[in-house]
């Protein structure tokens, strides 16, 4: 059962790499101009979460991360951190997030790139999925602060020649 999971996965994954790879990703939204409220405006209601960079609003989804071939070390410590964070994290919504998160290294490489699968299901509607804010969301305060983060994140930014590929999936009935 868990071979022929994997196996479907992997599948699905090289079926969707080519329409990954030819997915515009959409431009990040432009920030209007600061401007100086009136000092008599009257109160405005807080301002809507921002729109998750990659979330989803699909029952299920699928990232698909390439990662240069030099750097995968740097990719899997970086997942290691991650799951280690959400393991001794306290918020209970991030752990419900995170319940369905799995990550597959494909034995086939992308574009000369090592190519990683990540599976979200299921999903939670609209939650952030990027990688690098999901481990600030499993750090504490001390552990962001430390002087060798600026290193680590460096390190971590390097690993990707490219963004990631986001499918969105509905199972079929």
């Amino acid at each position: 059962m868990r071979r022929s999971l994997v196996t479907t996965t992997v599948a699905l994954s090289l079926a969707f790499a080519p329409a990954a790879l030819f997915a515009q990703a959409t431009p990040p939204a432009q920030q209007p101009p600061a401007q100086q409220p009136p000092a008599a405006a009257p109160a405005q209601p807080p301002a809507a979460p921002a729109a998750a960079k990659v979330g989803f609003a699909t029952p299920a989804g699928m990232l698909l991360v390439q990662i240069k071939p030099a750097q995968t070390a740097d990719f899997e410590e970086m997942m290691t951190k991650l799951k280690a964070g959400l393991a001794a994290s306290t918020d209970a919504a991030l752990k419900a997030q995170m319940a369905g998160f799995k990550v597959y290294k494909s034995t086939e490489p992308m574009a000369g790139n090592a190519l990683y699968v990540i599976t979200i299901d299921p999903t939670t509607p609209n939650a952030e999925y990027e990688l690098f804010a999901l481990m600030q969301k499993t750090m504490t305060p001390e552990q962001l602060r430390a002087p060798e983060m600026a290193d680590m994140w460096k390190r971590y930014a390097a690993a990707f020649p490219t963004g990631l590929s986001k499918l969105s999936l509905t199972p079929l009935q």
